[in-house]
């Protein structure tokens, strides 16, 4: 996630406080993002407040908010299996019993990492890749009970998604395949996670689910299709994927059993980037089988899709199902990297219903270019109503809330300096989640590796 290809952009020089009273411009209905949900009904805010200063210089909240770390990266694992791995990514809540709540957290960690995810019998795919993920139990008052490894040996574990039947799908972010980088393995696959025993999901990797640049998924819970991002900064882009399970009744294990990996044509577009009005909508999309989902040769989005080609597009990174359709971002497209045209994020969504594709919004400054509003990245939605977003750039960095009226208010921003006092830098969020009971908001900092439980006055 932090490998965005800029090193400098308009927030840079912005100071810490500009966003206190932030006004970004979202063109696009965000009411239709919560459409047909009680939550759709208390949208009306728009905020909670100026963010307090946090003495311990962690995390700045609204009055009345607090938060808890609940790990930290270089402490112990409290399963004695090693230290707390680096880079805290993608994570999901789940609900456990007797009120307990399980955490799975993605470590987007390189052959370079710091803090390596520790190698586990039975749960390590290649020895020689640094990520994975760990699960932490909480329990009702929020304590940490446990915090164990779930997979390890894999690589670049960037976002995933949860599954309807309670697992978690983690994505490598990379093509590196065996003999690149050290691995013993190729890279770029799906891994099912169980929360709260790893060893019933193991470290198989998903390969009819394709091997590319992972991002994030979005399962269908109706049909059992799931819906894949691409995450290429680089021309040629990303593409859209659904993959047709041959077990759609889903099911702890079922997506082994294989199925038919297709990419999103849209009729005419090339990449969507092209797209700037909100409300565009294109019917009749086709899903083209991919020709070659393991990748052996050539990167699925170079490969030959017919005359038509295939729709690319540059960053695509959040994906999550809403209602009945499902929503994908992508996070910015530059004309300078080869994109069709200048975004500073976009959400999609397709209704599989009606085939139909419609740009819902656009992201980017209103008359103020110092505002915030650039690159938004993992995205969920608010138990109380609201879109919550982690921004992915350069400078100060904040989790977003979204009204339905397009509104955006700070709700945290960090406090963590990992430069110097003259030239500050503070690391991004990611994964943020909400608990089953929608009362604690969990997030993590990408660097140093820390995952916070914040809790305060949410509307209900």
């Amino acid at each position: 996630m932090p490998e965005n290809g800029r090193s400098t952009t308009r927030r840079q020089a912005i100071a810490r406080t500009a966003v206190l009273s932030a006004s970004i411009a979202f063109a696009g209905n965000l009411s239709e993002l919560f459409a047909g949900t009680a939550a759709a009904q208390n949208l009306g805010h728009s905020g909670y407040g100026p963010l307090v200063p946090d003495p311990n210089g962690l995390l700045d909240l609204p009055e009345g908010f607090r938060y808890r770390v609940l790990s930290r990266e270089g402490d112990q694992l409290r399963s004695g299996e090693g230290l707390v791995p680096s880079n805290h990514d993608g994570m999901s809540a789940f609900r456990g019993r007797n009120g307990r709540v399980h955490l799975v957290r993605n470590h987007e960690n390189r052959v370079t990492a710091k803090i390596p995810v520790p190698t586990i019998d039975g749960l390590t795919y290649d020895p020689m890749g640094k990520g994975g993920c760990t699960s932490l139990t909480l329990d009702r008052g929020g304590n940490v009970l446990s915090e164990r490894v779930a997979i390890a040996g894999t690589a670049v574990n960037c976002a995933g998604g949860p599954t309807p039947w309670g697992t978690w799908l983690t994505c490598e972010e990379t093509e590196d395949k065996a003999g690149t980088n050290g691995y013993t393995k190729d890279h770029g696959f799906i891994f099912e996670v169980a929360p709260v025993d790893p060893h019933r999901t193991g470290a198989v990797p998903l390969t009819a689910m394709g091997r590319f640049q992972h991002e994030a998924i979005a399962v269908d819970p109706k049909r059992g299709i799931v819906y894949e991002t691409e995450d290429a900064f680089l021309n040629p882009f990303g593409l859209f994927y659904r993959f047709l399970p041959n077990r759609p009744e889903g099911g702890t294990g079922s997506l082994r059993a294989g199925g038919r990996l297709q990419a999103m044509r849209v009729p005419g577009v090339a990449d969507l980037s092209s797209i700037q009005e909100t409300g565009a909508s294109f019917d009749g999309i086709e899903w083209v089988d991919v020709p070659d989902p393991l990748a052996a040769q050539t990167p699925i989005r170079l490969q030959d899709f017919g005359p038509k080609g295939i729709t690319h597009a540059q960053k695509l990174e959040g994906c999550y199902w809403g209602g009945t359709c499902v929503y994908f971002v992508s996070s910015f497209a530059r004309g300078a990297d080869g994109s069709a045209a200048d975004h500073y994020g976009q959400i999609w969504r397709y209704d599989p219903s009606t085939r139909r594709l419609t740009l819902v919004i656009v992201f980017g400054p209103d008359t103020d270019v110092q505002l915030p509003g650039e690159s938004p990245d993992n995205i969920c939605l608010a138990p109380g109503g609201g879109l919550m977003v982690c921004e992915d750039g350069n400078g100060a960095q904040h989790v977003f809330g979204v009204t339905r009226r397009g509104e955006v208010y700070p709700l945290v921003r960090g406090a963590q300096n990992i430069g110097t006092p003259e030239a500050p830098e503070w690391g991004e969020f990611a994964g943020v989640t909400f608990s089953p009971d929608g009362g604690t908001m969990y997030v993590n900092c990408y660097t140093p590796g820390t995952t916070f439980a914040v809790t305060g006055p949410w509307r209900s």
